[in-house]
C-alpha cells in the first residue's frame, strides 16, 4: 500500500513501524511548517530535513520515504525566492517525486502569487504537483484553484488533495487526480467509501495526512481493509491502494 500524502517530520518512529507492519510499504512526505516563519532560510532547513533526515528515520522501520517539497500556503509570507530555486535542484537530482504541498488556504494576494510561481516551475520541468485544499470555506477556495491550474499547468500533472463528499462533485470532471484524505476531523473511511463507491476508483489516491493534528496512521490500510470486506474487485481496490500512484508519481 502507499499512503499518498504525510507530514514525517511531526510523527514518530513507531508510527512508521506500525505503518509499515499493516502493509505500507512506501508513503509520500509532504512540506508544511506549522508555525509562523520570520525568514525563508527556517522554511528551507525545514524542507532539508524532511529530505536528509526523515526519509533515513522511515528507513530505519521499513517505510520507503518518498518526498514531496515546496511552499505550503500557510507559510506563502516569506520571500520565495530561495525556495524556488532550490525546487529546481531537488527536480533535476530527483530528489523529489512532486511539488508538495502547495496551494491556497485564505485566498490573499501572497497565496495566490507563491501558488503560481509554484505551478510555473512544475509545468517547466514537467513535475507532479500537490495541492492543498483547505478545511474551511473549501468549496469557495476549491473553485479559486481550480480557475488558476489550467492557467499554467496540464491537469493531468496534478492531485487535488483533500477531498471530501462535499466538494467532489465540483472536481470529478477535471483531469486532476483526486486525494481522500481520511483523518479524524476530516474524513471517515465510510465517507471515502461512499465516494468510490459513486464515482469509481480511476481518479483518486488515498492518504492519512498524519501531522501534528488529530491523526490516524493507519487509516489507509483502515480503508482498503474495508473496501475488502464490503467485496469490492480486488482490481478495484489495488488501484486506491497503490496503483494510481504508482502511476501517477512514477514511482
Amino acid at each position: 500500500m502507499i499512503d499518498t500524502h504525510m507530514h514525517a517530520d511531526a510523527r514518530s518512529g513507531e508510527d512508521f513501524r506500525e505503518m509499515y507492519l499493516a502493509g505500507i510499504d512506501t508513503a509520500i512526505t509532504c512540506s508544511y511548517y506549522p508555525y509562523r516563519i520570520p525568514h525563508e532560510m527556517i522554511l528551507l532547513n525545514h524542507l532539508n530535513r524532511i529530505l536528509e533526515l526523515d526519509t533515513k528515520r522511515a528507513m530505519e522501520h521499513g517505510l520507503d520515504l518518498k518526498v514531496a517539497l515546496g511552499i505550503h500556503p500557510t507559510n506563502s509570507n516569506i520571500n520565495p525566492e530561495t525556495i524556488l530555486e532550490n525546487l529546481y535542484s531537488w527536480i533535476e537530482s530527483d530528489q523529489i517525486v512532486a511539488i508538495g504541498e502547495i496551494g491556497l488556504e485564505d485566498l490573499t494576494d501572497c497565496e495566490i502569487s507563491v501558488f503560481k510561481k509554484q505551478l510555473d516551475i512544475a509545468n517547466e520541468t514537467d513535475s507532479k504537483v500537490i495541492i492543498h485544499t483547505p478545511r474551511k470555506n473549501k468549496k469557495e477556495v476549491l473553485k479559486v484553484i481550480l480557475d488558476i491550474i489550467p492557467q499554467h499547468i496540464d491537469e493531468s500533472q496534478a492531485v487535488i488533495d483533500h477531498i471530501n463528499p462535499n466538494v467532489v462533485g465540483d472536481a470529478i470532471n477535471t483531469d486532476c487526480m483526486l486525494g481522500l484524505t481520511v483523518q479524524p476531523q476530516k474524513m471517515d473511511k465510510y465517507e471515502a467509501i461512499s465516494i468510490l463507491d459513486e464515482y469509481g476508483f480511476d481518479k483518486f489516491l488515498l492518504n492519512s495526512d498524519i501531522s501534528n493534528k488529530p491523526s490516524d496512521p493507519l487509516s489507509v490500510p483502515n480503508t482498503v481493509n474495508e473496501l475488502i470486506k464490503r467485496d469490492y474487485g480486488k482490481s478495484e481496490i489495488e488501484k486506491v491502494a497503490s496503483g494510481n500512484a504508482q502511476k501517477f508519481f512514477k514511482i
